[in-house]
């Protein structure tokens, strides 16, 4: 459904009749600025035309739509374009001006599950790092119709889709993580770890993380609702993303109870101690390759064992916390080739002293204040008396 796109071809035509690439760049005559200026501004007027027309076919009711032979892939498609439009910053804050946000909001309760799902992914483009954005959707009441089909939806890609654009739109926004609280959205995270789906697990485990480094106090809350036990289950996952995530988690709750913030693991305690113990076996049998892979989660078994027990775990007595070379520095490669004579000679200072015996030594080149002009005068006077004296001898 997209139109064609700007003239780049005649931008560029412009371009080469207007340089030849040698010389210098000449200046621009009044005409040539002036139709080049409206030139791009004539691009940026076209995007948000563009972006009215998709605004026009969103606020259509969903049978005239039909009635136009307009299909759900063409909907699909229009959505993709227009989240492509959006992935600027300036755009997404201007779809709400020209009247496509609450629309957009609106087709996350269309009736065809594709759909809702990529409204959501839409909505995840316009918020994610876009405080501005995060405003107007929580003003336009954006947040329900998220939550209800992160929590509710019947089609699984909905719900996933949901929970990244609750997840965009409430992280550094705290109004957004208020109105999460309040609408128990902890409860659909439950329900989300109980889940089969992997990549569900996986966004919900790395938004319980986020919410509880931010407030270690809503650990009594993950507490009450059973997450560690979940977390503990997951920790296990075939999935590598989803053991790490359970365990950062894990290590959030670990962190609060030593704090004495009020974080318990109760009668997890022990399941807690003997999955550690299982990973570290695990861990010890990978192999080179395996290892070097699983470095994040060596790291937060470790972490998580220190901050049970007050003691590193078995892994660093095995050399298995940190590999040969993981704590090294980056090899210096250009240095070899760019080396600076001072800093070569530094490194080096012997180096010429095998080269020959007859040469003599260079005086290094000192980086300092010389020596103060009564000094140099006075050397200068000493120098050219001995060498009037070495003459008189000389022709003597």
């Amino acid at each position: 459904m997209a139109k064609d796109g700007p003239n780049w071809e005649g931008l560029l035509k412009w371009s080469l009749a207007h340089s030849d690439g040698t010389g210098s760049t000449r200046n621009l005559s009044e005409d040539d600025r002036r139709w080049f200026m409206e030139a791009m501004q004539s691009q940026s007027v076209d995007v948000i035309k563009r972006m009215k027309e998709i605004t026009l076919v969103m606020q259509a009711p969903e049978q005239v739509l039909e009635a136009q032979g307009v299909t759900p892939a063409d909907i699909e498609d229009m959505l993709d374009e227009l989240q492509e439009h959006v992935e600027s910053i300036d755009m997404a804050n201007d779809l709400h001006s020209i009247g496509g946000l609450v629309p957009l909001l609106g087709y996350l309760k269309n009736s065809h599950a594709n759909i809702r799902a990529k409204a959501a992914e839409v909505v995840t483009t316009i918020v994610q790092n876009n405080p501005r954005s995060q405003q107007l959707v929580m003003e336009a009441n954006g947040f329900e119709p998220l939550l209800s089909n992160f929590t509710s939806d019947p089609d699984m890609a909905v719900r996933t889709k949901a929970l990244g654009a609750i997840s965009s739109l409430i992280r550094h926004n705290k109004p957004g993580i208020a109105a999460f609280r309040l609408a128990n959205g902890y409860a659909g995270l439950r329900d989300a770890l109980g889940s089969e789906n992997v990549r569900f697990q996986r966004k919900a485990l790395n938004l319980i993380h986020y919410l509880l480094h931010e407030n270690s106090s809503d650990c009594s809350i993950v507490n009450e609702l059973g997450f560690p036990r979940m977390m503990l289950h997951l920790a296990s996952s075939e999935d590598a993303e989803v053991r790490e995530a359970a365990l950062r988690g894990l290590l959030e709750i670990a962190r609060d109870e030593a704090g004495g913030n009020g974080g318990r693991f109760g009668e997890e305690d022990e399941k807690l101690k003997q999955l550690l113990e299982e990973r570290i076996k695990g861990i010890s049998l990978m192999s080179a390759e395996d290892l070097g892979a699983a470095r994040e989660e060596r790291h937060l078994v470790d972490s998580l064992w220190n901050a049970c027990y007050n003691e590193p775990s078995s892994l660093r007595e095995k050399g298995l916390l940190v590999l040969p070379g993981e704590d090294s520095l980056p090899p210096d490669v250009a240095s070899k080739h760019f080396e600076p004579p001072l800093r070569a000679w530094a490194a080096n200072p012997d180096s010429n002293k095998n080269s020959s015996s007859a040469e003599k030594k260079q005086t290094p080149l000192l980086l300092g204040l010389g020596p103060p002009p009564e000094a140099a005068n006075a050397q200068g006077t000493s120098n050219a008396k001995v060498n009037i004296d070495e003459q008189n001898t000389t022709s003597g």
